[in-house]
Formats: C-alpha cells, sequence, structure tokens
C-alpha cells in the first residue's frame, strides 16, 4: 500500500484536483494472444523441415552428378527417374499423422499412404520442387508436373475406382503427363481442336498436342479433348491414357533451356480409351484445367525460385574470393548493392510463393496470390541468374560453373503455365473487381 504524508495532503489542498486517466490499451499482438499463433511464412512444421533437409540431400548426391551430362546430351537420366520414385538414398523420415517410418516418396508427396504416396503438405511439394532446383531445374519440372497437376487431378476428380488403379502407379512407378497445349491453342487453351468420339464403351482420340513436358519418358497421359465441339469449351473432357493404348510420341523439341526435361508433340491416331477413363464428367475438363493449373503456377513460382537461388549460391562465394586491386570483388560497393538487391527479389519471390501456397493449403483463394507468385519468381529468376554469370565474369559464362545454365533455363518460366502477361491480365481482373464496385 502507498503511505500519504500529512504534507502531501497539505499540498493537495492548493492544487486543482486532478482527474488521472487510465493507461491506454493497445490490442495484444495476434501471436501472444493465448490460443491463437500466426507465424512467419518462413516457419515451416518439423515434417516440413525434414523433408527439406532429404531433399536436399537427394538433389545433391543424386542430380548433381549429372546436370552437366543431362543438359548436354539433352536427355533425362533414368537413374533419376527412379530414384525420384525410391529416394533413391533410402532416407526414412516420419511424415504426418504419426505414420511409422515411411520411405520419402517424391511422386506421390501428396498422394495417400493408402495409395504408396507419402500423404505429405502442398507446402511440402512445394519445398521439393524448390530444392530440386537450386541443382537442376529439368528435374524440379518434372517432379512439379507430375504431383501438382497429374497427381492432383486424379486425387480431385478421380472416383475412388480410377484413384485405386492409377494413384499407386504414380505414386511408384509410373510418370504422369499433362496434355493440354496444342499448335493452335497456347494462351488460349481451350480453342484445343483434339476430338474424341464416343464408340460403344469406348472413346477414339483423334488429334494432336505440343509443348508436351515428361512426354518421352511418361507412361501414363491426361488428354484434354473435345467431345462436343458445338458447346465450345463446354465440350472438353479430360481422358486417362496410356502409351500402351497407342499414344505416339512424335518430334521432340531442341529448347533453349530445361533441355533434359522432355518437351514433345504428340499425336492420337483412334486412340481408343475405355469409357470408365474420363475424370471429373463429360465437358468437366475445362473446369479442371482451369482449377489445376492455378495450383501448378504455384509449382513454376517455386521452380523459379529454386532456380534463382541456385544461381545465387554457386555466384555470391566466388565474388569473395576472386580479387582484384587487391580486395575481392564482392566487397566493392558497386558488387555489394547489386548482391543486396539480388537477395531482396528472392525475398520477395519466396515470400509470394509460400503465400500462395499457404492459402491454397489454408482452402483459401489463391488465383491472384499464384499468378503473382508465377509472373514475379519467373523476372526474379531471369534478373537473378543473369547477374550471376556477369558477378563471375568469363568463369560465369563457360560451361563449366553451371550458372549460365540457369540463365539458359529462367527463360521458360515467363512461358509455360501462363506468359507473364497472362499473369498480369489475371491480376488486373482481380483489381479491377476489387476497384469498381
Amino acid at each position: 500500500m502507498f503511505r500519504v504524508t500529512s504534507r502531501a495532503l497539505r499540498a493537495t489542498k492548493h492544487r486543482p484536483t486532478r482527474l488521472v486517466e487510465p493507461a491506454r490499451t493497445f490490442f495484444v499482438s495476434a501471436i501472444r494472444t493465448e490460443g491463437l499463433r500466426l507465424n512467419s511464412l518462413d516457419t515451416f512444421t518439423e515434417e516440413e523441415n525434414m523433408f527439406r533437409d532429404s531433399v536436399k540431400r537427394f538433389a545433391i548426391d543424386v542430380v548433381g552428378p549429372k546436370v552437366r551430362e543431362m543438359d548436354e546430351k539433352e536427355s533425362m537420366d533414368p537413374t533419376i527417374i527412379q530414384g525420384l520414385f525410391e529416394q533413391g538414398v533410402g532416407i526414412q523420415i516420419r511424415l504426418f499423422l504419426n505414420h511409422a517410418n515411411t520411405t520419402l516418396q517424391l511422386m506421390g508427396i501428396e498422394t495417400s499412404a493408402e495409395h504408396g504416396g507419402a500423404e505429405a503438405s502442398f507446402v511440402s511439394a512445394i519445398i521439393a520442387i524448390e530444392e530440386l532446383a537450386k541443382i537442376d531445374p529439368s528435374v524440379s519440372v518434372m517432379c512439379d508436373v507430375h504431383n501438382t497437376l497429374v497427381n492432383t487431378i486424379l486425387r480431385t476428380y478421380g472416383t475412388k475406382e480410377q484413384q485405386d488403379k492409377w494413384l499407386p502407379l504414380l505414386s511408384e512407378s509410373k510418370l504422369g503427363s499433362f496434355c493440354l497445349s496444342e499448335p493452335a491453342s497456347g494462351s488460349d487453351a481451350f480453342a484445343l481442336q483434339t476430338r474424341a468420339k464416343k464408340d460403344g464403351d469406348h472413346w477414339v482420340i483423334n488429334g494432336s498436342k505440343m509443348w508436351i513436358t515428361n512426354s518421352h519418358e511418361a507412361e501414363i497421359f491426361l488428354i484434354f479433348a473435345n467431345v462436343d465441339p458445338s458447346k465450345g469449351y463446354k465440350g472438353i473432357t479430360c481422358f486417362i491414357a496410356t502409351k500402351e493404348m497407342g499414344v505416339q510420341i512424335a518430334k521432340k523439341e531442341e529448347k533453349l533451356g530445361i533441355r533434359a526435361s522432355s518437351t514433345c508433340t504428340l499425336n492420337f491416331d483412334d486412340l481408343r480409351v475405355p469409357a470408365e477413363n474420363i475424370i471429373g464428367g463429360e465437358g468437366k475438363g475445362y473446369k479442371l484445367a482451369i482449377q489445376i493449373l492455378n495450383e501448378g503456377r504455384i509449382g513454376i513460382a517455386a521452380q523459379m525460385l529454386g532456380l534463382a537461388q541456385g544461381a545465387f549460391d554457386k555466384a555470391v562465394p566466388y565474388t569473395y574470393q576472386r580479387t582484384q586491386f587487391g580486395q575481392p570483388i564482392g566487397t566493392f560497393q558497386g558488387m555489394q548493392f547489386q548482391i543486396a538487391k539480388a537477395a531482396v527479389e528472392l525475398e520477395t519471390a519466396r515470400l509470394l510463393t509460400y503465400n500462395a501456397a499457404r492459402r491454397k493449403e489454408e482452402g483459401r483463394s489463391f488465383t491472384k496470390e499464384a499468378a503473382m507468385a508465377k509472373y514475379w519468381a519467373s523476372q526474379v529468376a531471369q534478373d537473378v541468374s543473369g547477374s550471376a554469370i556477369e558477378w563471375c565474369g568469363g568463369v560465369g559464362f563457360t560451361r563449366e560453373t553451371g550458372i549460365e545454365k540457369f540463365w539458359r533455363d529462367s527463360k521458360i518460366g515467363a512461358i509455360y503455365e501462363g506468359t507473364s502477361n497472362i499473369q498480369l491480365q489475371t491480376i488486373a481482373k482481380f483489381i479491377q473487381q476489387e476497384y469498381s464496385r
């Protein structure tokens, strides 16, 4: 208790009474509020961190030694594909739902354990794509398309019978391919000309596809064809087919970058597919494609993020080893500013990418955020990989370091799964909706 002296009491007689206002209070940070915790975007679960460490080791130890050879041969080493299915280094990690120690599964990351997958989070898939891209974006995009497009369509829209039949194969041994683009339908994907006609208990598909990732090595194909052209895009339907059914692998493209990742033309000449192989129902293919491509764009953002980080990680140490005019070139102010700017760009790309991934995982809208992440990560990949070459001078321009490969690989980020202009158009539509009410 406070003790008030008589002197103090007398003093109050000569002063007007002063009302004491209660101390102002502010809302407590949500981070400190009991029962609620908001984390930073670079906070991951224990399982996700273990997943990252395991994929990183696989990428460095298994993929790394083969990167240059695969790039020069423009071919994916079969042992890499096998390793992605088996996670060939035999790493054991504890996954979600208190599963027993389970082999890390990179080709069925979100697929249930019942179907041979890892049953991990969507963010785990994004982590895997990023870590692989730090070493080789070609391997990264193979894993990306297989997981975020092919597997996700079957997990989300497939019947139980389809899931029981196809998901174990896609988790354990058979590479998948997503077949949408055609010679006359790139950004305008729903102008596709491939047709399917009913013939008893089968559908007969005729047409062709272009720019199809994984197509040379794939054994399972998701083919989009129009079953009723009079309905326009509402006739588009998604079919599951296998190479054994008669999918013809035609021209293999010779590309500037991601050379080890196969990109081929596919032909379908009276390709007979069982009616039970329609995914999501007749005429629902356009909805599947739209929704899945939004998710896939986060995967491409992660690929571009990993690519940029890979170039940065290779180039920056060199700037502190290379000495000119009596000091490391990385200590010159001009170089410091360039490196710092690149680090900021990397961080912004990372935040956009993982924000979109978390929103998707939380069941919130993420179309705009995915477009922002893909657009910006693609820009950052080109900027950082290009700067990395310059930081290393003549050495960076040679193939020996592998830095120039990152720049070549970066160019595709602004093109596939929606060009940069398409992403900007998508973002602009959301802005218009918000501000024109």
